[in-house]
């Protein structure tokens, strides 16, 4: 069973400290098991993968019928948050997290956090979400919104998609467009 805290900057947001299990011929880690989140029901459970190469930046994103569960397996990211739940008692409150393969580290990001992530080195992630992809529940907000002001600290200028380079600023979200 893996050691899960609350990511004290957000509430809902669970670090999950996994339990790997090594010999002489490798290593074996469970990264992923729906009854660790009793919070939330997991149906429909879809699984992804994303590669990034250093300097991409993903993000932010955030939905209203979708939590996600992130598991680097390459690589180091640093993890970009903001709460945009209007009923949360850290709405608009943004954290950062540096998750690397190494670590061992799971991140539960609950509904109405605007998440993204910037690949600190070559990166292989894993995610897992509890509904099936629909981009009629995918949002973006602007990586760089200095209303948000997430802590990102990139060595240089990241390389965006298109459509993350358009994600409108908080501004531009009227209030109750946003997650309760």
């Amino acid at each position: 069973m893996p050691i899960i805290t609350e990511f004290a900057a957000i509430p809902g947001v669970l670090l999950v400290e996994l339990r790997p299990f090594a010999d002489e011929r490798g290593r074996f880690t469970e990264t992923f098991r729906k009854e660790w989140f009793p919070q939330r029901a997991w149906a429909n459970v879809q699984s992804n993968r994303s590669d990034s190469r250093a300097g991409v930046l993903r993000g932010l994103h955030y939905h209203f019928n979708q939590v996600d569960y992130w598991y680097p397996a390459a690589g180091r990211i640093r993890v970009g948050l903001a709460d945009l739940r209007r009923s949360s008692p850290a709405f608009r409150r943004t954290a950062t997290i540096d998750l690397d393969a190494a670590d061992n580290r799971g991140l539960y990001i609950p509904t109405g956090v605007a998440h993204g992530f910037l690949a600190l080195t070559d990166v292989m992630l894993f995610y897992t979400v509890d509904n099936y992809y629909d981009g009629g529940d995918e949002f973006g907000l602007a990586w760089d919104d200095p209303d948000v002001a997430v802590a990102w600290q990139p060595p240089g200028p990241p390389i965006l998609s298109g459509r993350d380079a358009a994600n409108p600023r908080f501004r531009a979200i009227p209030l109750g467009a946003l997650p309760d």
